[in-house]
């Protein structure tokens, strides 16, 4: 069996604590090699929790790893990720990639640069049943489609409730899994028109290289249950649909790992690589220039 990808991961935040850590930890493609964050008692508390290594110095830390995975906020992943590509180091990033498209295409021209390889955190497409739908979908005559994401993650008592989701609005936060979804079924995205308010709901219409139209809505001020995430596809013969939500998560995270250390190993770009990542902070950055941030 081959030794496990040694990845180090940067963050201890709420997300980093409830996914990344156990995700790389669990093994057996990878291992946690260690934890990087600017408040370094809740590195040490992550690390100590996984039975990892924490570390003040961000070069100790990645001289100590093969690849390092981000969950960080997307004003400051581009440049901890920017030195890690430096050193050489493969990318797990987390959506979206930066605050701003410039900070994007940045850390794109690095990572091209360094010939490093980089995959995205787009968690909802490595669940089976949605590969089943997208599957379907090519040989699905569509017109249109409409779907989205709405939630209640910006509410009080959420633990994702503060910072620059709070400043930024769902459209950066989760914007980038419904249009992936939405790209991945239709194909390419040649315009978009954005209405709506970025602090309660923004409503895309996106027109495809298809000819197929889809209309997406998102929010994170909804007080629902759970959060609605999924994509309805329109044409002659029906519709087929896929609830984004109604994953086995525990299979997901497992398939993140085993295909991000597929990637390490070969060297070879993910289908959901970095330059997805630029093209979905494009496609958000004209919509909130629509909106007038």
């Amino acid at each position: 069996m081959a030794e496990p990808v040694a990845v180090g991961l940067v963050g201890a935040g709420p997300w980093a604590g409830m996914v990344h850590a156990p995700m790389l930890a669990a093994g057996p493609e990878t291992r946690l090699a260690g934890v990087w964050a600017r408040r370094p008692e809740a590195a040490a508390q992550l690390a100590a929790k996984h039975g990892s290594t924490p570390f003040e110095d961000f070069d100790a830390f990645l001289d100590a790893c093969e690849a390092v995975a981000f969950c960080v906020p997307p004003g400051v992943q581009p440049e901890l990720a920017a030195r890690a590509a430096r050193k050489g180091k493969a990318l797990l990033l987390e959506k979206p990639i930066a605050d701003s498209l410039a900070a994007a295409e940045q850390l794109g021209a690095i990572v091209a640069e360094r010939g490093v390889t980089a995959q995205l955190m787009l968690s909802y497409r490595y669940a089976a049943h949605v590969r089943s739908f997208l599957e379907q979908s090519r040989t699905f005559e569509a017109w249109g489609a409409r779907g989205g994401f709405i939630s209640g993650g910006f509410l009080a008592g959420s633990p994702f409730a503060f910072g620059w989701r709070l400043t930024r609005g769902a459209l950066l936060d989760v914007g980038p899994h419904g249009i992936d979804l939405a790209w991945a079924a239709l194909g390419p995205i040649v315009d978009i028109q954005a209405a709506g308010d970025l602090q309660k709901l923004v409503a895309l219409t996106l027109r495809h290289e298809s000819g197929a139209l889809s209309q997406l809505q998102f929010s994170a001020k909804v007080a629902l249950p759970s959060a609605n995430v999924g994509l309805e596809l329109f044409g002659p013969a029906g519709s087929i649909s896929v609830d984004a939500m109604a994953n086995d998560w525990p299979a997901v995270f497992a398939t993140i790992r085993s295909e991000f250390a597929a990637v390490v190993r070969s060297g070879k770009s993910h289908e959901l690589d970095l330059a997805r990542g630029v093209e979905l902070q494009r496609i958000i950055e004209r919509a909130e220039r629509q909106l007038g941030r």
